[in-house]
């Protein structure tokens, strides 16, 4: 007879991940169900380990026609994450992949070398009309294994070499390595910076994001990039009801201090897999507050653990809401973060010259 077994790999140890499963995408017509027969001793497993596989892709950038985003393109160098947040709303996107969005998604990566140069050809059609792409609105473009792959630094050289404008949105040290081509861009009105902060407490942290930087390293590269002129916006994103709530002026101050010049908010987002992955870490990692958590959560979403509904899915509806919206824009005014930062420029934007090109005359 075979039993549901609590752990997600029961032949692998698992360390420093979120999830707490690894249950089938809600594609897949089939599931295995792992069984322990008492022999294994956890001190024997091996450890689960990342794995990274190549695609090779067709196309670069992706295209949004939602009214409630600031962009209408991006890019996602990555699929899958190794920060492996638990309350990232990109999990589902694994189970187009036959992947699991819970351990799958931390775990089992794809990296896309060459993106570069198919961005490269993108920028060069004749119908390409210019505006900012965003980077980092899915997974992070600086997470561990952009180390080895730099596929992020390839699009950003890409990017700077058309004087192309930039958003990029990242929790990850790596942005620190590319400083030589992002603060030129900056001077230029090319490029703007979201890090994002969950909370300032480094075992909540750890717990929720456990591979993504300390709060305090992140608040050293707002104070890095803002030293070489880049502008930062801090994302508090998201902001958990009864878990990271009470932290929204702390960070915000923090943040200011470190030179951020603006500041938005996302409140706690749960579709698809996420709700159930999310409620597994709270029964395991806050069940005191569990209860507490999803009751707020469903609150601002109708009664539901999410409602995707355009205009109000990023910040919910109800008191809660309200009160976290009265709060943050009070923070703001108060820090001066409510200034705003410039337009991306637009105008800059040329198609560099190849080997055999001739130049214009006009």
């Amino acid at each position: 007879m075979i039993g549901k077994d609590d752990t997600p790999y029961p032949e692998r140890r698992v360390k420093a991940r979120a999830a707490g499963s690894n249950d089938a995408g809600r594609f897949e017509t089939r599931r295995r169900v792992a069984a322990d027969d008492g022999w294994a001793r956890d001190g024997d497993l091996p450890l689960l380990r990342t794995e990274v596989r190549l695609e090779r892709a067709r196309s670069a950038i992706t295209y949004n026609r939602s009214p409630d985003l600031p962009f209408d393109r991006s890019i996602n160098p990555y699929r899958g994450c190794e920060h492996g947040c638990i309350y990232c709303f990109a999990r589902p996107s694994h189970a187009f992949l036959n992947l699991s969005p819970g351990l799958d998604f931390e775990t089992r990566l794809i990296a896309r070398p060459g993106l570069g140069a198919v961005l490269d050809a993108e920028l060069r059609r004749t119908a390409y009309r210019v505006a900012p792409i965003a980077i980092g609105t899915n997974t992070d473009p600086y997470q561990p294994i952009e180390a080895e792959h730099r596929v992020m630094r390839d699009l950003i050289e890409v990017l700077a070499r058309f004087h192309h404008p930039l958003a990029i949105t990242t929790k990850g040290t790596l942005i620190e390595r590319d400083l030589d081509l992002l603060a030129p861009m900056a001077a230029q009105g090319l490029l703007r910076v979201g890090i994002s902060i969950t909370t300032l407490d480094p075992d909540m942290s750890r717990r929720l994001e456990p591979r993504a930087a300390a709060p305090s390293r992140r608040l050293s590269i707002i104070r890095r990039l803002s030293g070489l002129g880049i502008p930062v916006r801090v994302m508090i994103a998201p902001v958990i009801p009864g878990l990271t709530d009470h932290e929204l002026e702390q960070i915000l101050s923090a943040a200011r201090d470190a030179g951020a010049v603006a500041a938005s908010w996302i409140a706690l987002r749960l579709p698809l897999e996420v709700s159930p992955l999310f409620q597994e870490w709270l029964a395991r990692n806050e069940p005191g507050r569990a209860a507490k958590v999803m009751r707020a959560v469903r609150e601002m979403h109708g009664g539901k653990d999410y409602d995707p509904e355009w205009g109000t899915r990023m910040r919910g509806e109800g008191l809660w809401s309200d009160l976290m919206s009265q709060r943050f824009d009070k923070a703001v005014a108060r820090l001066n973060l409510n200034a705003g930062v410039a337009p991306l420029r637009c105008d800059l934007f040329r198609p560099p010259l190849r080997s055999g090109d001739q130049m214009s005359l006009l």
